[in-house]
């Protein structure tokens, strides 16, 4: 048995910047709702998703926020986009499915700690989204994503193809990179290609000696990169605990609690709020 395990505001986000704008007949903009409602029927129409349960980010800042200045903020939302975050995990619930509202944590530590929660009792855990952040998360064909724009299915062995790094490193050679989507700058001259061949071999920041000289690999320009490393060493562990998935997030569900069964009496309603009916859906 397989349990998927949703980023639900990174769906409201593709629903939002995909499809044309969608008012109801009270003038309330439904169109990412109805996005994500149709997408996640569509996965339950497939008879290999049974278990499944949504993380969304029921605030934009979280614990990181509060660690870090620059980190993402909710700064230019469309407001229309905003109002919907309510409204879109009342309308997941509806449907029977579990939901895990993220107020100090962010969605994807919702689902990290979920993974670590459910991969001993599970067949595989399917993290659906794109996040490189998840990323951090997969293990050998227990744990993979999926990654429904490029359809395409990530595992271990195709992140280190990717990024030439195991997952355990992610949060590593996000910090030494950077990752914009988050808000992280990443130290200066550190690229791609040096911070995987340096985690390649010594596999976390701490593990990286500070003189070049102790290198026991070489990347392009590592006496540059070492002196900024030296300089900037607790920026870079700060980014990495900013890139680190939480797995304490209390979840309470047992893995018997997210097998998807029928939508909630609540669901009718809703329907007729986002103008849909169930022969759309299921």
């Amino acid at each position: 048995m397989k349990v998927h395990l949703v980023d639900g505001t990174f769906e409201l986000f593709r629903g939002y910047f995909g499809p044309p704008s969608r008012k109801n007949a009270q003038g309330e903009e439904i169109g990412a709702t109805r996005s994500v409602v149709r997408s996640l029927s569509k996965m339950l129409r497939d008879d290999n998703v049974t278990h499944m349960g949504v993380a969304f980010d029921t605030t934009v800042e979280c614990f990181r926020n509060d660690l870090f200045d620059g980190y993402k903020t909710g700064e230019g939302m469309d407001p229309e986009l905003y109002a919907q975050f309510v409204v879109v995990e009342e309308a997941v619930r509806s449907m029977g499915i579990v939901v895990w509202s993220m107020i100090e944590f962010e969605a994807d530590d919702g689902i990290a700690s979920a993974t670590e929660r459910y991969k001993s009792e599970a067949e595989q855990v399917v993290i659906c989204s794109p996040d490189k952040d998840l990323y951090q998360m997969l293990e050998g064909d227990n744990v993979i994503s999926w990654d429904a724009i490029r359809k395409k299915n990530w595992s271990e062995k195709s992140v280190f193809e990717k990024l030439g790094v195991t997952p355990k490193s992610v949060p590593d050679y996000l910090a030494l990179v950077g990752d914009p989507a988050d808000g992280i700058p990443g130290l200066e001259r550190w690229g791609a290609k040096s911070a995987s061949t340096m985690l390649a071999h010594y596999g976390t920041i701490e593990n990286i000696p500070n003189e070049e000289m102790n290198w026991e690999v070489k990347p392009r320009g590592a006496k540059t990169l070492a002196a900024v490393l030296a300089e900037q060493r607790d920026d870079a562990m700060l980014y990495k605990k900013l890139a680190t998935l939480r797995t304490d997030v209390a979840i309470s569900q047992p893995l018997s609690a997210l097998e998807w069964k029928e939508p909630t009496p609540h669901f009718e309603k809703m329907l007729q709020r986002l103008e849909l009916t169930k022969e759309m859906l299921f």
